[in-house]
């Protein structure tokens, strides 16, 4: 088997997706607060900025922007989902766990990509604000709730109607076209 490689750049601004381990599940959504609580408490301990992200039930993509001096998105992943994790248990949600011990609430890895160059970056901001039309959680992007898109739209970065409706835009919106790998 061949060994993943992770893409470590100092400062660097990767897109991730991070899965929980149930598929099915909607801990994210149901559980938002905490889930920003997270965020937070590991911005705290190891500073990031969120470029964009979208929250979806069972799954998230983000854009995050790593100081010049550090490479370790690997820790905030792990802070993230950590804090996350306890915040759940904190409220009396059962988790289960693997045979040795651990919890089995998210998947143990999750997939980055660096992002090379402002046609990139516009590319998976797109990508991320469109998922929930994408996965038909929503007809529309701006009415997801749990998405960037909302601060780009204060910040007059998109419009309001940005992409339309659903019945307006094609499935493939924000994936590479052709025989290209899509990035989630």
């Amino acid at each position: 088997m061949v060994r993943y490689r992770r893409n470590y750049i100092s400062g660097g601004t990767c897109f991730f997706t991070v899965v929980l381990a149930d598929r099915r599940s909607r801990l994210l959504v149901d559980h938002v607060g905490p889930l920003r609580s997270a965020f937070r408490a590991a911005r705290r301990d190891r500073p990031f900025a969120i470029n964009a992200i979208v929250i979806l039930p069972e799954h998230l993509h983000a854009i995050l922007t790593l100081p010049e001096n550090d490479a370790d998105f690997s820790g905030r992943w792990r802070r993230i989902k950590g804090h996350f994790s306890s915040a759940l248990i904190g409220t009396g949600v059962e988790l289960k766990r693997r045979p040795n011990g651990e919890l089995a609430l998210w998947q143990r890895r999750f997939w980055e990509h660096t992002i090379r160059d402002e046609v990139d970056f516009v590319r998976h901001v797109d990508y991320i604000h469109f998922n929930p039309v994408k996965h038909g959680l929503t007809r529309r992007v701006i009415d997801w709730r749990h998405s960037s898109f909302h601060r780009y739209v204060r910040e007059g970065l998109l419009p309001e109607d940005w992409a339309g409706g659903s019945s307006e835009a094609g499935s493939d919106f924000g994936e590479r076209s052709g025989n290209d790998i899509s990035t989630a």
